[in-house]
C-alpha cells in the first residue's frame, strides 16, 4: 500500500481540497481523511481574472501566478496534514492536480496551475500531476478523470449505478459491472456562483434559498436545453465557461429568477444525459458541493425518478472525494497504470499519464 496525498482546487475555485489515503492503486483503498483551506481572496480574485479572459489562460505567461498558486497549494498540503495529526515525512508521495485555467480538448490542449517541481522542492516530498496532459494529447476530453477511483469505491455497491459531482461543471460516472462510462453533462454551480455574486456579493446561493424564491423562464430554460451538446454522445467535456454567453440573457431577469433559471438549467441538462446510457441506473450518488443544494437534489429525484442520495450514504466523503481521486491517480501513474479509458474520455486506448518531480 503507498500512502499519497491529493489536492486540487476546482472550476468553482471556492478552496484546496486535500486528501490522504492508502492504496495499491487497484480496488484497495483506505482513506485517512483531510481537509480544505479557503484560497487567499487576492489570489482567486487573480484566477478568476484569467479564467474569464481565454486567450490569456491559453497563452499568456502565468508563471508569477502560477508560483501563487503552488505556494497555496504547499500551505494547504501542510495545514490539513498537520491538523489530521498525519507527518509530511510518511507520505510517500504527492498528486497535485492544481487549478485549471483553460480547458480545449478540441485543440489537444489543457492547462492547469501548479509547478510540480516547485512544489516536490517545497514539500520534499515526490509529485505526480500534469494527469490530463497525456490523454489531451492523444485526442481524448482529458475529463473527468474520477471514474476509474469511483468504480474502486463503488466494486461492491449493486449496479448500474451513477455517480454525479457537482462543482463549477457537472459530470457523471457511469457503473455496470466491467461498464464504465462517464462525460460532463452541462453546467452546475459555476454559473449560479457568478449570478450571486455579480448580484449580491454571495459566493454561492446557501440551501438554494435565492433559487426557491424565484421563478424558472421556461422560454429561456427550454432554449438552452437546444445546445447541440446535450445531443452528443459519450464521453464529452466541457470548460468552466462553455455556457456563459448562452445564458447571458437571463441578466435580464430578476435577480432571483435568474438563480431558479440557472438551477433548473443544471437539473434538466442533468437528465438529459439518460438518453445516451446503456441502461438506467438503479441509483443515483451525488458528490461535490451542490449535493448541500436541496432544490438540486429534489429537482434531480424528481427528473430522474430513482432514489438520488448524497454520497455519504455509500459512507464515502463527498467534500473529499476529488482530492482523493488524485491521491489514487498518482499512484497509479507510478504504476504505470491507466488514468482513464476511451469509455470516459475518448481516448482511443487505456491511457497512463501524469508528470513525475522526484523530491
Amino acid at each position: 500500500m503507498i500512502r499519497a496525498v491529493g489536492a486540487i482546487s476546482g472550476t468553482s475555485m471556492d478552496a484546496i481540497d486535500v486528501a490522504v489515503l492508502e492504496s495499491d492503486g487497484l480496488s484497495r483503498v483506505h482513506t485517512l481523511g483531510g481537509g480544505a483551506m479557503p484560497y487567499p481572496q487576492d489570489l482567486r480574485a487573480k484566477l478568476q481574472a484569467v479564467i474569464a479572459d481565454p486567450a490569456r489562460a491559453e497563452t499568456g505567461n502565468l508563471d508569477a501566478l502560477e508560483a501563487e498558486v503552488t505556494e497555496a497549494f504547499a500551505g494547504a498540503i501542510r495545514a490539513v496534514l498537520a491538523q489530521k495529526g498525519l507527518d509530511l515525512g510518511t507520505v510517500d508521495l504527492v498528486g497535485l492536480h492544481g487549478q485549471t485555467v483553460f480547458h480545449r480538448p478540441e485543440r489537444r490542449f489543457t492547462r492547469q496551475l501548479g509547478d510540480g517541481a516547485r512544489l516536490a522542492h517545497a514539500l520534499e516530498r515526490p509529485v505526480v500531476n500534469r494527469f490530463r496532459h497525456a490523454d489531451v494529447a492523444a485526442g481524448g476530453q482529458g475529463a473527468p478523470l474520477v471514474p476509474l477511483y469511483h468504480a474502486a469505491l463503488a466494486a461492491g455497491l449493486e449496479h448500474p449505478l451513477v455517480v454525479l459531482n457537482l462543482g463549477g461543471v457537472a459530470n457523471i460516472t457511469y457503473l455496470d459491472g466491467e461498464t464504465v462510462l462517464a462525460c460532463d453533462t452541462g453546467p452546475a454551480s459555476a454559473l449560479i456562483d457568478d449570478a450571486m455574486m455579480h448580484h449580491f456579493g454571495e459566493p454561492y446561493d446557501r440551501d438554494g434559498a435565492v433559487a426557491r424564491g424565484g421563478r424558472v423562464e421556461a422560454a429561456l430554460l427550454a432554449d438552452w436545453l437546444q445546445h447541440p451538446f446535450f445531443v452528443q454522445p459519450l464521453p464529452k467535456s466541457l470548460d468552466r465557461n462553455d455556457f456563459h454567453r448562452l445564458t447571458r440573457a437571463a441578466r435580464d431577469l430578476a435577480p432571483a429568477d435568474e438563480i431558479a433559471t440557472l438551477t433548473a438549467f443544471t437539473i434538466a441538462a442533468t437528465a438529459a444525459v439518460v438518453r445516451h446510457l446503456p441502461r438506467p441506473a438503479l441509483r443515483w450518488l451525488v458528490t461535490g458541493g451542490g449535493r448541500h443544494n436541496p432544490v438540486f437534489m429534489r429537482g434531480f429525484a424528481e427528473q430522474l425518478g430513482v432514489p438520488v442520495e448524497p454520497v455519504e450514504a455509500a459512507g464515502w466523503d463527498g467534500d473529499l472525494l476529488e482530492a482523493e481521486c488524485f491521491a489514487y491517480l498518482a499512484i497509479r501513474s507510478r504504476l504505470g497504470l491507466p488514468l482513464s479509458l476511451p469509455g470516459t474520455t475518448g481516448v482511443p486506448e487505456p491511457m497512463p499519464g501524469g508528470a513525475f518531480w522526484p523530491a
